[in-house]
Order: structure tokens, then C-alpha cells, then sequence
């Protein structure tokens, strides 16, 4: 079992900065890619970004490359999402997701475990 633990969303106006923070516990074996995807009312859960722990490589969304960041610190078990230069249409519930990776990194099947979700509010 993996349990994950979100914190640092807020309100924040438009142009300004926020960083996410998802720190996992429990089986290793489970979590080989941690990321974050977002879901705003009316919407599908959508792919915001991931990392793959045993390379590095991260993986972007289009709508955020450039503004936003996904780092990890694996002793901690724990992903970042620094988000900056932030819009209207970013705010949702952002969701940390981790999961073995198999076949893919974007889709909400390649994720096996969630978090409660964070609310990101950003105001014109």
C-alpha cells in the first residue's frame, strides 16, 4: 500500500508562483513514477507533469512547459511542483499520483495510488 500526502496549494493571483509538495510512504516498488495531474469542475483529470525516479526524466504537460517545474528528492520520498508565471485556467485540484510505469506516464492508468488533492486558485 502507498499513501500520499499533498501540501503548499493557496490563492495566488495571476503571474505569480506556487510550490506543490507530495511526499509518499509504503511500497517502493509501486511508485517508480510520481507526478501530478489536475482537475478543474466540469473536467477530466488531466496530465500535469511526472518524474521517473530510477532516471530523472520528467515529462510535461504542454499547457505548463516553460512555467512550470517537477523535481524530486528521493531520500524523502517527496515531488515538487514549482508552478510559476501562473494563469486563470491552471486553477483545479491538483492531484499527486504515483505508480510502477509500465506502459506509459500520462494517463490516469499508469497511476496506481492518488492524493486527496490540493485546491489551486488563481485570480485575474
Amino acid at each position: 500500500q502507498v499513501q500520499l500526502v499533498e501540501s503548499g496549494g493557496g490563492l495566488v493571483q495571476a503571474g505569480g508562483s506556487l510550490r506543490l509538495s507530495c511526499t509518499a510512504s509504503g511500497r517502493t516498488s509501486s511508485r517508480l513514477i510520481m507526478g501530478w495531474f489536475r482537475q478543474a469542475p466540469g473536467k477530466e483529470r488531466e496530465f500535469v507533469a511526472t518524474i521517473r525516479w530510477s532516471s530523472g526524466a520528467t515529462y510535461y504537460a504542454d499547457s505548463v512547459k516553460g512555467r512550470f517545474t517537477i523535481s524530486g528528492d528521493n531520500a524523502k520520498n517527496t515531488v515538487y511542483l514549482q508552478m510559476n508565471s501562473l494563469k486563470p485556467e491552471d486553477t483545479s485540484v491538483y492531484y499527486c499520483a504515483t505508480g510502477p510505469g509500465w506502459h506509459g506516464v500520462v494517463g490516469t492508468a499508469d497511476y496506481g495510488y492518488w492524493g486527496q488533492g490540493t485546491q489551486v486558485t488563481v485570480s485575474s
